[in-house]
């Protein structure tokens, strides 16, 4: 979901550099607000050659980010990248374009389990595109033996080399999990175990960022709460670090192409999700972030490594352990000063 690097930077002060900021809204420009290094360079400057067209990047940490943005007036994005839950969340709000699906011919490309969730029934405003999971990354080297729950997490002995997901919902599914709650509870009491749990843990936390990988490659931590895709890319060039999902359980997400409400270019947009679901740039765009994608054709564009990986793609009876974080409506708000309480916690 959800990485940074070099590459995303450079596309950004490209277009900079040409004078392309958001808000200047020419013809050819199309605008994206989406996690960090979610498409390839390669697909981006294809697009742009067959569409005559200029992309713009703009990024967010978290769906909470997003949501406020869009909520809060920002305009002149073309498209947004929301998780399940935020697809609801935006939906509901009226901040979200119905696709036109005659535009978007490659729908037929994707796999069918992954259509009609019940963030959005119909598929009416988003366009299913990558999927992964949370969970822990470790060094192996100096983390032994091979965590299997979750309470590495809260092991003195690592204190001051953890890292914690800044996100709200991802934190709390993890204590929540833990303790043997739903990650969508929407009982108080539970609710405030999660966050007791967490401030326990805090004096042990060196930070939160969804950085990681930036952390794991570094040697800044030896353990970190992190999304699949991010701890596979760091182990290409690091494979001491690994990947586990806690015997307790843990979340499963779907990231999703939508266009926002009063996109200047809607129909470019429409364009962008139909180019970028097709299945050899899929492919590569999943062979970049290392999150399986939900076009089933791509697999056979994909490095042998990839096509069949347990991190990206687990077995059924770890699939069976994880929750997709749901829209929780006014309780939101909850969880939001639940977590602000951890953050400050001394």
């Amino acid at each position: 979901m959800r990485f940074r690097t070099l590459g995303a930077f450079a596309l950004v002060a490209l277009a900079l550099a040409s004078g392309c900021r958001r808000g200047d809204q020419t013809s050819t420009e199309l605008h994206v607000f989406a996690w960090s290094d979610y498409f390839t360079d390669e697909a981006i400057q294809r697009f742009e050659k067959e569409h005559k067209a200029h992309v713009v990047l703009d990024t967010y940490e978290n769906n909470e980010d997003l949501v406020a943005k869009l909520q809060a007036g920002v305009s002149g994005y073309d498209v947004v990248v929301p998780s399940d839950y935020a697809v609801k969340q935006l939906a509901e709000l009226g901040l979200l374009e119905p696709l036109n699906r005659g535009n978007v011919p490659n729908l037929r490309t994707l796999d069918t389990n992954f259509l009609n969730q019940y963030f959005d029934p119909s598929n009416r405003y988003s366009v299913p595109y990558l999927w992964g999971t949370a969970g822990i990354g470790y060094d192996s080297t100096k983390v032994t033996p091979p965590p299997v729950s979750s309470a590495v997490l809260w092991d003195k002995q690592y204190g001051g080399n953890i890292n914690m997901l800044d996100d709200v919902r991802e934190s709390f599914a993890l204590a929540l999990k833990r303790l043997g709650y739903s990650v969508n509870t929407r009982e108080p009491n539970e609710i405030t175990a999660a966050q007791e749990l967490l401030i326990q843990q805090k004096p042990l936390v060196r930070s939160y960022t969804t950085e990681t990988d930036v952390l794991m490659l570094s040697g800044q931590v030896v353990l970190t709460h992190a999304w699949s895709g991010d701890v596979l890319r760091v182990a290409e060039e690091a494979p001491h670090w690994k990947y586990v999902i806690p015997e307790e359980g843990s979340t499963i997400f779907i990231d999703n192409l939508c266009i926002p409400k009063g996109a200047p270019k809607k129909e470019l947009a429409e364009a962008f999700i139909n180019f970028i679901i097709q299945p050899d740039v899929i492919a590569g765009v999943t062979a970049f972030t290392h999150y399986a994608n939900c076009v089933p054709a791509s697999k056979e564009h994909l490095p042998p490594t990839l096509r069949d990986n347990p991190v990206m793609s687990p077995p059924e009876d770890i699939i069976r352990r994880l929750e997709p974080l749901q829209d929780l409506g006014e309780l939101q708000t909850l969880y939001g000063d639940a977590w602000t309480a951890v953050k400050a916690a001394q």
